[in-house]
């Protein structure tokens, strides 16, 4: 069982209150996404739950035990860190039989866990190698494998895509999404890239200054977000945000709106605007639109290839039933 509760667990820096208090519940086998802006408390919190960092006030519990002042060797945890963390001088089994070889756990027993792990994660053909003659994709799969063979209560990782190259976070984004299917284990991940937590997600905890904003499946957090701040952290592109006199016409301080709903025509619609800059990216169209009467440029994406370019007047309407409003203090009306 690795289910997971914080009970206001805070944090603090000698005067500087990094996390004021935070409530959280991980069910057992749940996949969870801390997500938000550098500074935000997301691997403060990853680090305090691993025992890497002690609490300031508040408890862990892990499947009802509380955990708060065990070391973290005894908390059943295994943490994926962003810098793979391999011994250089030890091949890839060697390196994955390391955590095993320290809890003195039987060889045979111990040689089976790696090789099991191993297979699972297409390292059979590398277990004699060292980790300077891997891949960086490669090397992350030899630490993950490294936590896979401590069969913890849950995984810890700790932004694990940062360092790869942009094809290579989609194939492992898939491998891990794809390992949690099978474990079934709990999995607590960090990152700021929300594209990761729309697509790994069971649930995202969205984070600013050591609070969280809001916590729900990506597509909640994508239709109703709580507030401003999760509206336009979650989606790529950013949600438009409009404020003024067109913002007031629906009963709010700000509207924001999505650039995948946004119509647009060289005739006729609800906003009028000068394209600015047009991206044309095959599947999609990007255009950024310097509207009439409104501040700052909109976003829209288009599906396929659109005739329209840089200078051309074009008119904007918002589907029906899409528009998100906002008061003064960023609060969802």
């Amino acid at each position: 069982m690795g289910s997971i509760a914080l009970e206001k667990v805070a944090k603090r820096f000698g005067k500087v209150e990094v996390i004021p208090q935070i409530d959280l519940e991980i069910e057992d086998g749940e996949f969870v996404v801390f997500v938000g802006p550098s500074g935000c408390g997301k691997s403060t919190l990853l680090r305090m739950i691993a025992g890497l960092e002690d609490l300031s006030g508040g408890a862990i519990r892990i499947s009802g035990k509380d955990i708060s002042a065990l070391p973290p060797g005894d908390r059943g945890l295994a943490m994926v860190f962003q810098s793979y963390a391999l011994y250089p001088h030890l091949t890839v089994a060697e390196n994955m039989m390391f955590p095993l070889r320290m809890a003195k756990i039987d060889k045979a027993v111990a040689e089976e866990k790696v090789l099991k792990a191993a297979e699972a994660l297409n390292l059979i053909d590398y277990l004699g190698r060292k980790p300077s003659e891997l891949s960086g994709g490669q090397r992350q799969r030899v630490a993950i494998g490294r936590a896979i063979v401590r069969e913890p209560a849950a995984f810890l990782f700790d932004e694990p895509l940062s360092n790869l190259d942009a094809a290579l976070r989609v194939n492992m984004r898939l491998e891990i999404s794809e390992l949690h299917e099978r474990l079934k284990t709990t999995m607590i991940y960090v990152t700021h890239d929300q594209v990761e937590a729309m697509t790994m997600a069971d649930r995202i905890v969205v984070l600013q200054r050591g609070n969280i904003e809001q916590v729900g499946t990506p597509l909640t957090l994508y239709n109703t977000p709580a507030n401003r701040f999760v509206a336009e952290f979650i989606g790529s592109p950013k949600m438009n945000i409009i404020e003024g006199e067109e913002a007031g016409k629906h009963g709010a301080h700000a509207i924001g709106i999505r650039p995948e709903h946004i119509a647009v025509s060289a005739s006729e619609g609800a906003w009028r605007g000068v394209i600015g800059v047009a991206e044309h990216l095959g599947s999609d169209t990007f255009f950024h639109v310097h509207g009439t009467g409104i501040a700052g440029s909109i976003t829209i994406r288009a599906t396929g290839e659109i005739g329209l370019h840089h200078g051309d007047t074009v008119y904007m309407t918002p589907e029906a039933g899409k528009i998100h409003r906002f008061d003064e203090k960023g609060a969802r009306l």
